[in-house]
């Protein structure tokens, strides 16, 4: 209990929990996006990934509980943490800091709490699917394919076919990534792993994973837009 108590109440513990979190939140965000990719191999490929997790909710749930509680988490680690490193350092020693910082450093809390604002859209936009703020005037619960499983194909297609949806989403994952593009390198560097000899390619590693996660995620979007509705159909 006390080895709880001290994790939760020092500083060194909350570093500990802010990257175990993210670590678990970055495997999420990849998984998350071969799920997606799937759209490019057609509706029955997507439709039939929509259908699985759907089918099996005794294990979407309790996934869906570890994930709200990992960004729970990593959300109050990261307030605690950025009060109490304001609390202790001075003004002047900030601004030596930020002189040698990345501009993905210095806005982690910022770019942290809108990705925050961002999933909650999302979640309400593809997985509550509340029609108000799809922005198409369609109900996506009603959509089902031929072999009556919930038409994912369709409610992306439709979902990405409003220019304003597409750029917000496109804004979000630039976000995300430019977070990840100095969280994932913090990660390793809290948790000990990253040494002189690592560091460069740690931090290469980041770069080139939020650069890849990037474009794999605004692939998407920008793929049903321009070619579905540009080109009278994709993906087909």
């Amino acid at each position: 209990m006390n080895l709880i108590n001290k994790i939760f109440t020092s500083s060194l513990g909350k570093k500990y929990i802010m990257a175990i979190t993210g670590m678990g939140l970055f495997v999420f965000v990849v998984l998350h996006l071969i799920g997606n990719l799937q759209i490019f191999l057609g509706a029955e490929a997507i439709n039939r990934y929509g259908h699985f997790l759907q089918s099996n909710l005794e294990l979407v749930w309790p996934a869906r509980i570890g994930l709200l509680t990992l960004v729970a988490l990593h959300v109050w680690s990261a307030i605690t943490l950025s009060i109490e490193n304001k609390k202790a350092r001075p003004v002047a020693y900030e601004q030596n800091k930020n002189a040698g910082s990345s501009y993905a450093s210095r806005t982690m809390m910022m770019s942290g709490l809108i990705v925050a604002a961002f999933v909650i859209y999302h979640i309400l936009h593809f997985t509550v699917q509340v029609p108000e703020i799809n922005l198409t005037h369609q109900n996506f619960l009603e959509l089902h394919d031929e072999k009556g499983r919930h038409d994912v194909f369709t409610m992306m297609v439709v979902g990405f076919s409003h220019p304003l949806v597409c750029v917000f989403y496109i804004l979000g994952m630039a976000l995300l990534c430019l977070h990840l593009s100095h969280g994932v390198s913090a990660m390793f560097s809290s948790l000990g792993l990253k040494n002189g000899a690592y560091a460069p390619a740690i931090d290469c590693f980041a770069k080139a994973s939020s650069l890849l996660i990037f474009l794999g995620y605004v692939s998407i979007p920008v793929a049903i837009y321009f070619f579905h509705y540009g080109t009278g159909g994709c993906c087909k």
